[in-house]
């Protein structure tokens, strides 16, 4: 089935698929509580749920289970992490699932760390607001870091490299990096938090990029397409933005071709929306999914008509367990 190790010269016309992650895999405390509540006052909450998050991290699980018929396909994920010995990293590990054959061996660890990075959720029931306070003393993957994981793959084999846009300046020396020493990767990245510099230089840098909604809103941009058709592109060859429950839209460069799929219940019914964190993780992993293994078979409008369904299957749950199973089985039974 799956190599867990990396494969050093795999078969001839196979792909290496390497997620980066540019920031720590999170422990993630997700807490429901009636309302916001005041100043130094007293709360019970009505639901606590703990679990792994990060971008990268997301889309990871949910692509491995859509690779499962795919094993020519090495998953990697490249994170800081803590002591490599540490009950935190064997949490972050263990989270993937103990059937699980992606490869922890390019994560950087830091062995004076011993928690990993945090994120701590507080969601009203009353007005449905997300409140988040986030604490990481682990230490940035460096440049060098970078290159020494970069140099150990084949120049001459196929990779695919997708960056979550945190630290705009470090990705970017980063993807220039690739591009002298992998000549054949593939690169996209994550355009995501609103205010945040560099990340139009960052864009100009990737060959496929991946535009939230609040990113495009907080640019003036009243659709998808507005967005996609606005922003500039230098290399891209194909820019996507997410808007929500009004679905995605996707602009191809070399033919200028926009496409927009709704969100849609294919039954008729409203969606009713269990658990949305992720969804555009789950968007990311959908894509990928399509533009790696199906670049001819599947027209433009079917992959992205594939990702935006699985990430409105993916609200409708709680977390990512069973996506890809339920999804290809919808792609089978023509549901």
């Amino acid at each position: 089935m799956w190599n867990s190790q990396l494969v050093a010269d795999p078969p001839p016309g196979t792909l290496e698929l390497l997620e980066l992650l540019t920031s720590p895999a999170l422990t993630k405390g997700y807490t429901t509580v009636p309302f916001f509540p005041s100043e130094d006052s007293k709360l019970r909450a009505t639901s606590l749920n703990i679990r792994r998050g990060g971008n990268c991290p997301n889309s990871l699980q949910v692509l491995e289970q859509l690779l499962s018929q795919h094993d020519t396909l090495q998953l990697h994920l490249v994170s800081p992490l803590p002591a490599a010995a540490s009950s935190a990293t064997q949490r972050v590990i263990s989270s993937f699932g103990a059937q699980s054959n992606i490869d922890f061996s390019h994560c950087v660890y830091r062995e004076e760390s011993t928690e990993a990075a945090s994120s701590y959720i507080m969601r009203s029931e009353t007005s449905g607001s997300r409140t988040l306070v986030n604490y990481n003393d682990l230490l940035e993957m460096t440049e060098d870091e970078f290159g020494n994981i970069a140099r150990g793959f084949n120049p001459g084999q196929g990779t695919w490299w997708h960056f979550e846009g945190r630290i705009p300046d470090t990705i970017q020396s980063c993807i220039r990096l690739l591009r002298n020493v992998l000549p054949k990767a593939t690169i996209s990245v994550e355009i995501e938090k609103p205010g945040r510099e560099g990340l139009p230089e960052l864009a100009a840098e990737a060959d496929v990029v991946f535009y939230s909604r609040s990113w495009a809103e907080s640019r003036g941009h009243k659709t998808p397409e507005q967005c996609l058709r606005a922003e500039g592109h230098k290399k891209a060859s194909l820019a996507l933005c997410t808007w929500g429950e009004e679905g995605a839209a996707g602009l191809s460069r070399s033919t200028g071709e926009s496409i927009h799929c709704p969100a849609l219940d294919k039954s008729g019914r409203d969606i009713s929306v269990i658990d949305a964190v992720g969804a555009g993780d789950t968007f990311i992993a959908g894509m990928l999914y399509g533009l790696i293994c199906h670049p001819d078979d599947w027209s433009m409008g079917k992959k992205l008509s594939f990702a935006v369904r699985l990430a409105t299957l993916k609200v409708q749950r709680e977390g990512f367990d069973g996506l890809g199973r339920d999804m290809l089985g919808k792609e089978i039974g023509g549901v």
